[in-house]
């Protein structure tokens, strides 16, 4: 489809509550397919809506396991705690170190508008909340415990 622009930190879309989806439409559609084309074109992990300019409660995953699209999503059960590298698509070149629940459960509707529950463990859990947590207006660099670290060019091979 297509590759939409990301907006980045410091531009206001990235900090306002993002709006329920209430039925699926072609628009809507194209959205999800736009958002995965863009999540992985820029090699992330998850991507929301607002991320893109679209006030949806909307994410995209991906953490080598196959695309996850979550519409509506809301965290119902949390466990554990981990901790580690965190960054963004919206925070280009940067990364720090974020505390977050080891294992996630959230509930959202599918792209059929159907409700399900799905958990996660690790890195999908994190992507669980970095992701949801963008729908409420919030980035991760305000949970960053030492402050942000640029991406050398080395880390970033040492990742892919």
């Amino acid at each position: 489809m297509a590759i939409r622009e990301i907006r980045e930190i410091g531009d206001d879309i990235l900090t306002k509550p993002c709006k329920k989806v209430t039925k699926m439409t072609m628009r809507t559609q194209i959205l999800i397919e736009d958002m995965l084309d863009t999540m992985y074109e820029k090699m992330g992990v998850g991507l929301a809506a607002s991320q893109v300019g679209i006030l949806k409660q909307i994410v995209v995953i991906d953490v080598g396991e196959g695309p996850i699209v979550l519409i509506n999503p809301e965290i119902i059960e949390t466990s554990g705690e981990q901790t580690g590298e965190e960054g963004c698509l919206s925070v280009p070149g940067k990364w720090g170190i974020v505390t977050r629940p080891n294992v996630v459960k959230v509930r959202a509707l599918n792209e059929e508008m159907e409700e399900f529950e799905l958990e996660g463990e690790g890195l999908l859990a994190r992507a669980f909340c970095h992701e949801i947590d963008h729908l409420s207006g919030n980035l991760y660099v305000d949970k960053v415990e030492d402050g942000l670290h640029d991406v050398t060019y080395e880390e970033q091979e040492d990742e892919e």
